[in-house]
């Protein structure tokens, strides 16, 4: 069984690359690298079933001939972080529309099974304690750029069903709740990397708006279990499943949690929203999955608690950026006695 993934040299791509080689399947990466990386990748291509193509998901020639040689394919390709999205929202739509209608277009094609992966944005300004499937989706306005990323990957839901609906088109709709581990970087704003960045280098942590929105954190590895087995099961067809954690943490317990687990001098200061990023950004205060739906059809269970996702996170970022403050980490130092 053989498997495309777009954007498969990305933090989650290159996850799921790795499970699905580790089960004897073979995989195919399309990635144009910018924002996945060969680093990502790199420990998997002296594996003969892995291969990987550089170029983008928009050249549709290459784009259709993986699709025609692969059983399955795995949309994760998409414009990526909070401070890309907000600077440049008209790429953000472009790409994650465009290169969803590629790869069902050509799915449709030649019937190949899909799944798309979508994002608990899309529940947008809800107020509900939790999220559920089928709950409206309450969405900013348009100078909100925050919204774009949104909205773009509610069309790329919407187009799919549409496929499922008129062409049964199998297809599988994945809504990612906030999916941290190691290889993620906090480049274009994720938060978890950059606190634990911020404190390994004894410079201020800096925590956006209060500190008391909250979020869920899911380990990459209980995320990435979650979409091969909603590839693998026939009962997922034409449904969207939300993927998460329920463990909700306030980001300024987050920073002060990472400190504690650093043995960092940092100090934690909160930044205003308008400091932080250009105009058009707003925040939702929470975003709680509610995963009774995976967990009843597939069996979805996130098994990895916060400070083991912290651990990976501190032990992957200091020895690849810090390698000689390794030992001075609090939890290194636990774990190596």
């Amino acid at each position: 069984m053989s498997s495309l993934i777009t954007g498969g040299a990305g933090f989650i791509g290159s996850h799921l690359a790795e499970d699905l080689l580790a089960q004897g399947r073979e995989v195919f990466v399309l990635d144009d690298l910018s924002t996945g990386s060969i680093k990502n990748i790199a420990h998997l291509e002296s594996n003969p079933n892995f291969h990987c193509i550089i170029d983008s998901v928009e050249n549709e020639s290459v784009t259709e001939d993986l699709i025609k040689s692969c059983d399955r394919i795995y949309h994760l390709a998409a414009a990526v972080g909070v401070k890309l999205i907000v600077e440049q929202p008209a790429k953000t739509i472009k790409t994650n529309i465009s290169g969803t209608d590629v790869v069902l277009r050509y799915a449709c094609r030649y019937r190949k099974k899909v799944l798309i992966a979508s994002t608990s944005e899309v529940y947008g300004k809800s107020n509900k304690p939790s999220f559920s499937e089928g709950d409206d989706l309450i969405i900013g306005p348009p100078h909100k750029h925050r919204w774009a990323y949104a909205v773009s990957k509610a069309v790329d839901e919407f187009l799919a069903m549409a496929y499922w609906y008129e062409k049964s088109l199998p297809i599988i709709a994945a809504r990612l709740f906030t999916t941290v581990g190691p290889r993620q970087t906090g480049k274009n704003g994720t938060v978890i990397p950059r606190l634990v960045t911020q404190a390994l280098s004894d410079r201020p942590m800096t925590v956006y708006g209060n500190g008391k929105q909250t979020r869920c954190f899911i380990y990459v590895k209980d995320t990435v279990g979650g979409l091969i087995k909603l590839m693998d099961s026939d009962d997922t067809i034409g449904e969207v499943f939300n993927l998460g954690n329920p463990n909700e943490v306030s980001i300024y317990d987050l920073a002060v949690m990472i400190k504690k687990m650093t043995g960092s001098n940092s100090e934690i200061q909160t930044i205003p929203y308008e400091e932080a990023y250009k105009e058009g950004f707003e925040d939702m205060f929470r975003r709680v999955p509610n995963i009774e739906k995976a967990k009843r059809v597939i069996g979805f269970a996130p098994r990895t608690s916060l400070s083991e996702i912290l651990k990976e996170v501190i032990s992957a970022i200091s020895e690849t950026q810090f390698p000689g403050k390794t030992d001075t980490i609090p939890e290194k130092r636990t774990a190596a006695a």
